[in-house]
């Protein structure tokens, strides 16, 4: 900066209202907002109709709600001139289409600017009316809008999708209605380690039927493009995948899997506890304070810790909490295993020692056991296919309870699908072209 060359202040240039074919004539700053008077620069005394010159009848005021400054409201106060055919006697005013939408009270810069801040910045649809310096509906209504133009109706943000995750969302907390919906993401990214997975979309309903439903919405080219589904346990994901993706591989995937295990886990826990104490975990019994080190992987345990894990087992009653523990930690290994084939190899073990023979005492592994062994080839198949874990899914499912939470909660499905798309939709690179 020291061989700098300093020019006059130009608020023009510097609110960028040259790229909206305005000039700045005039500015009047209050401490809770600051309005700019333009005028349009190009000349329009044409006629629209008959194509002679007309004469100015008079003027109008236009305002427009403008990117802040600063965080200060800025207001465009434009002044528009008003002309008379001579010849037809039509009566047109001066054009601002560059400048913003027909009867739009944002200009193209401060929906820009709050578009990113929703998309970008993950600022609520309050903060941005209170920086634009308008009403929460014109800046909702707004913003929804562009982002349907810009981005939820954009087509292309399907293509190239060739690995797509499922699950549901709970989007409400009511009794009434249903409180369910069903995620789509693209893993694709992940995969080919190109970037973070994008939300796809988001359909009423859980079931079999809503995800089947989106699928036959798609072109048969996309369908036949997908090569892997990532999901859950529930059997109406996987069913609607094998009718309307019969090339794509099933994967459920390590998150899910693991959770299982640690289900059976807990409720293996639960239930000795009720059987050796009669009661639910206190502070003072030894399964309750060893519940958290129980699903700490067997590689990560401090000293103190495995101490506890050691004199928790050399009670016989907690016997088969520890076969259950010891299941648990031998699928945590197989994720864990670096070579993908020893890991496959290490994971049908686990699928091949309790899909049978486990006794009938442990019937919290025995129904564990039932769902691997049903879903045996779905779970093997992550081993074939790196990259296709819905962790990512659930890492977006996170992403969207926290847009609800900051905008204390949606009553409308259709809103709620439109912000979870600009929040976690993936299209911040188009919001800059």
């Amino acid at each position: 900066m020291n061989n700098a060359t300093f020019q006059c202040p130009d608020l023009t240039t510097f609110c960028r209202l040259d790229e909206l074919g305005l000039e700045v004539t005039g500015q009047y700053v209050r401490p809770d907002r600051a309005v700019l008077a333009c005028r349009v620069v190009a000349p329009d005394d044409w006629c629209h109709r008959c194509g002679s010159q007309g004469v100015p009848r008079d003027t109008v005021t236009r305002r427009l709600g403008h990117e802040p400054f600063g965080w200060r409201p800025t207001t465009l106060l434009i002044r528009l001139c008003r002309y008379r055919c001579t010849e037809c006697g039509h009566v047109w005013r001066q054009d601002t289409s560059k400048a913003a939408e027909p009867r739009a009270k944002l200009s193209r810069r401060g929906l820009r600017w709050a578009l990113e801040g929703i998309v970008c910045q993950h600022l609520t649809v309050a903060r941005v009316a209170e920086g634009l310096g308008v009403t929460w509906n014109t800046a909702n209504n707004a913003v929804l809008a562009e982002g349907r133009r810009v981005l939820i109706d954009d087509l292309r943000r399907f293509d190239g999708v060739k690995v797509i995750g499922v699950d549901e969302h709970v989007w409400r907390h009511t009794r009434r209605g249903d409180k369910y919906v069903t995620v789509i993401i693209d893993l694709t990214p992940i995969r080919d380690r190109t970037g973070p997975s994008r939300l796809l979309d988001m359909v009423e309903g859980r079931s079999k039927q809503a995800f089947a439903t989106w699928l036959q919405g798609r072109p048969q080219a996309w369908r036949d493009g997908v090569e892997v589904v990532a999901m859950d346990g529930f059997s109406g994901f996987k069913s609607a995948a094998a009718d309307e993706l019969p090339d794509a591989v099933p994967v459920m995937d390590p998150f899910h899997v693991i959770r299982l295990a640690g289900d059976a886990l807990d409720n293996c826990r639960r239930r000795i506890q009720q059987a050796t104490c009669g009661h639910r975990g206190r502070a003072g019994d030894p399964l309750y304070k060893a519940r958290r080190t129980l699903h700490t992987g067997a590689d990560l345990l401090t000293e103190k810790q495995q101490t506890r894990l050691e004199d928790l087992f050399a009670a016989d009653a907690h016997v088969q909490v520890e076969a259950t523990w010891g299941i648990y930690q031998r699928m945590i290994a197989a994720y864990r295993e670096k070579d993908r084939a020893q890991g496959k190899k290490l994971m049908q073990g686990v699928v091949d020692s309790v899909s049978t023979g486990v006794p009938a005492a442990l019937t919290e592994l025995k129904t564990l056991g039932r769902t691997l062994k049903r879903r045996a080839t779905d779970v093997l198949a992550y081993f074939d296919r790196p990259g296709t874990s819905n962790g990512p899914t659930e890492a977006i499912n996170g992403r969207l309870e926290h847009l609800r939470g900051s905008a204390l909660g949606f009553r409308n499905l259709t809103n709620y699908v439109a912000r979870s798309l600009l929040e976690s939709g993936g299209f911040r690179p188009k919001l800059h072209s």
